[in-house]
């Protein structure tokens, strides 16, 4: 993998403001920040990552700052990582080399669509079987239900945006757009708008989730299940590791592990 974190520093996502109020307060734009950052390198570009995948990447060696969007992650603070590569490269996703290298966390990420279609005020509740293979859906996994539009910006529908310039029946410039979000499974010409939820660290095991949304009214939606999910923690690293022995004619080593 190609890329440099060394003396990259003083990384900081900023909100971009959309409009100011007469007061002097400021609306954000939603899911965008720009992100900053401090490096000594003169001789590469740098690559920006959002939750482990790909984001952009500079176009001159002087740029220290990068317009980034950010997912609409329910549960977790989002991460933000800055790379430096070398020019060739700038262009290249290396999410698959940098996801693999924490997917065994011990948590569970579970990706949903967020259809334009769902109220404003609608919820999403997470179940699991807790490895029992039947899925326990009297007790959510999240503490408090999750809020489907936890930014009013985000959402798009009649009278929501520029009233009378979109299809009949739907203001549409706060959609999420085209290779912006989960892409072939939204209407023609606008992505899917996605939600991720993560778990908490979890033993290893087997496991089944389900999410189910809810309307202000009460109204449940049918529930979608995953398939079994094998969550593998990583080993804990040894403490102390010497040379037990070492036998010369089949040139094999023992260790020592503590």
């Amino acid at each position: 993998m190609a890329l440099i974190s060394e003396g990259i520093e003083n990384v900081r996502a900023i909100e971009v403001p959309a409009g100011i109020w007469k007061d002097g307060g400021s609306v954000a734009l939603p899911r965008v920040v720009l992100v900053r950052w401090y490096c000594d390198w003169i001789d590469k570009l740098y690559q920006v990552y959002v939750n482990g995948q790909y984001a952009g990447a500079t176009v001159e060696p002087g740029q220290r700052e990068l317009i980034v969007q950010l997912p609409g992650s329910c549960q977790l603070p989002v991460r933000i990582e800055v790379f430096a590569v070398e020019a060739g490269e700038a262009d290249i996703d290396f999410s698959e080399e940098l996801y693999s290298a924490i997917t065994q966390s011990g948590r569970v990420k579970i990706t949903f669509l967020r259809s334009q279609e769902l109220s404003i005020d609608s919820t999403v509740q997470i179940y699991f079987d807790n490895g029992t293979g039947e899925i326990d859906y009297d007790n959510p996994l999240n503490d408090i239900p999750i809020q489907l539009w936890p930014e009013r910006q985000d959402k798009a529908g009649f009278g929501m945006s520029r009233f009378g310039f979109s299809d009949f029946g739907r203001d549409w410039s706060a959609g999420v757009g085209f290779g912006r979000g989960s892409f072939g499974d939204g209407e023609f010409g606008v992505d899917a708008d996605t939600l991720e939820w993560i778990s908490e660290p979890m033993q290893a095991g087997v496991y089944k989730f389900a999410v189910k949304i809810i309307d202000e009214r009460g109204n449940e939606s049918s529930v979608s299940e995953t398939g079994e999910i094998v969550v593998m923690p990583p080993a804990k690293p040894a403490e102390y590791l010497d040379v037990y022995s070492f036998d010369k004619n089949t040139n094999n080593l023992v260790l020592s592990v503590s």
